[in-house]
């Protein structure tokens, strides 16, 4: 499935590397991916037409810093997304909150009038979240022996910390955080634990959830959960769930309000998941599920004859990988998708850059943007063709330490012709494009 193409990084030495994030931090349009520098500098990887250059500012760049993961999101609704750098290690560091003014960063959690006390315990994972449908974000944090955080600003144009008033109360080691619409037409927050039971927080529609994860039969209290993504169920959400060191959980949702467990035992074989990415990779209409695994080879498994089946990972299986973080993307606007891996849980490793082997399928991109013209992230994008309904969440954060593309991409096999396209965003605003052609980017902006 995958050709390796690591050559395509201009610079590319062994580091200590964490999460990967893919979000257009300088405002142009094309997107950029971040990967966390735990021992040395994040980095912003741009693609210049031949290559990917490290485009990162200086203070972007932040080398003080232990970073574990770059998660972005337009806190203020001005547009342009902002930059949360969670840092982790012994002795932690403050996490950093960037704000764009112009090419100038800054950090806004170091100004003088932020009153926001900073975590103590070393960072765990971050997600984003617009719960109330304004196109204003917040940034969900998980930390060592604290609380889950949601930080949003307030009225006063000061962060606050209002997951109380959400009525997030999550506790302990929390080991991913992924919010997507699942139950509904909201997003809602799934909280894979370490050592505990699973959470799932269903969105009410006021800006505030309830934890139902028992109730839906997810909770899973015997495994450590490490990494979550959305699958498409045929208007049915699922989740496919890594553990460290444990079974794939692949949990379809029902009708009748619960999900139940169906990896097939040879799908469901103990690995040292660290991120989990469903993707159509080669285009045939029907998403992949690639798991990134540390010390041992990476996996990937395919829809084939009414059930799942695992493929051939191609060049990606790299059994020696100290794996951390992964994203895919698509580079160079070709309609055929790049997967990066970082590396550096324990020992130094460079990225590696994957292309997915062109099989000559037909696809479709779609970007939805909020009123202000930011990735609208947990948007929820639909695709009718070939007599089925395709459904794609906008990432605001996936599995452990990742944020893919904020992009719904949908692959088409030999199919021609696309009915309709379906954007739903947070606060139930609906767009429809009607009979869009395929092989293109299609970018929808919010009504209103």
């Amino acid at each position: 499935m995958f050709i390796r193409c690591s050559n395509l990084i201009t610079r590319n030495p062994a580091a200590l590397h964490g999460g990967v994030s893919v979000a257009d931090l300088d405002g142009d349009g094309q997107d950029e991916i971040v990967v966390a520098g735990f021992a040395g500098p994040n980095r912003v990887l741009k693609w210049d037409g031949q290559a990917l250059v490290d485009a990162a500012d200086p203070a972007l760049a932040d080398e003080r810093g232990k970073a574990l993961a770059v998660l972005c999101a337009d806190l203020d609704g001005d547009g342009r997304e902002e930059a949360y750098v969670l840092n982790g290690g012994a002795r932690r560091q403050p996490d950093r909150l960037f704000a764009g003014f112009g090419k100038r960063w800054v950090d806004l959690l170091s100004l003088p009038d932020s009153d926001l006390a900073p975590a103590a315990g070393p960072g765990r994972c971050a997600g984003v979240l617009d719960r109330s449908g304004t196109g204003r974000y917040g940034f969900l944090v998980a930390a060592e022996g604290e609380p889950l955080r949601l930080l949003e600003l307030g009225r006063d144009g000061k962060l606050a910390d209002v997951a109380e008033e959400a009525g997030l109360d999550a506790e302990g080691a929390v080991g991913c955080l992924l919010a997507a619409p699942l139950l509904g037409e909201q997003p809602d927050i799934f909280v894979g634990m370490e050592g505990g039971p699973n959470l799932l927080y269903r969105n009410l529609g006021d800006g505030t959830f309830e934890e139902v994860g028992e109730d839906w039969d997810l909770a899973d209290p015997r495994q450590d959960s490490l990494a979550a993504a959305r699958l498409d169920g045929d208007g049915l959400a699922d989740l496919a769930v890594g553990n460290a060191d444990g079974p794939l959980r692949l949990w379809q949702q029902r009708a009748g309000g619960s999900f139940a467990e169906v990896a097939p035992a040879d799908v469901s074989l103990p690995a040292a998941v660290r991120t989990v990415i469903v993707a159509d990779f080669d285009n045939d209409g029907f998403e992949e599920i690639f798991l990134h695994c540390h010390g041992e080879e990476n996996r990937l498994f395919a829809w084939r004859e009414d059930r799942w089946q695992e493929i051939d990972i191609g060049d990606a299986a790299l059994p020696d990988g100290a794996a951390t973080g992964a994203a895919v993307m698509d580079l160079d606007g070709d309609g055929q998708l790049e997967l990066l891996l970082a590396h550096g849980d324990t020992e130094a490793q460079p990225l590696a850059l994957f292309l997915a082997e062109p099989r000559g399928h037909h696809w479709l991109r779609v970007r939805p943007l909020t009123r202000a013209g930011a990735p609208a992230r947990g948007a929820e994008v639909r695709l009718w063709a070939g007599g089925r309904v395709q459904g794609r969440a906008i990432c605001g954060g996936s599995g452990h330490l990742c944020q893919m593309e904020p992009v719904a991409h949908f692959g088409l096999g030999h199919e021609r012709k696309v009915e309709k396209v379906e954007v739903r965003w947070p606060d139930g605003t609906v767009a429809v494009v009607e009979g869009p052609k395929p092989c293109q980017t299609l970018v929808v902006r919010q009504p209103g």
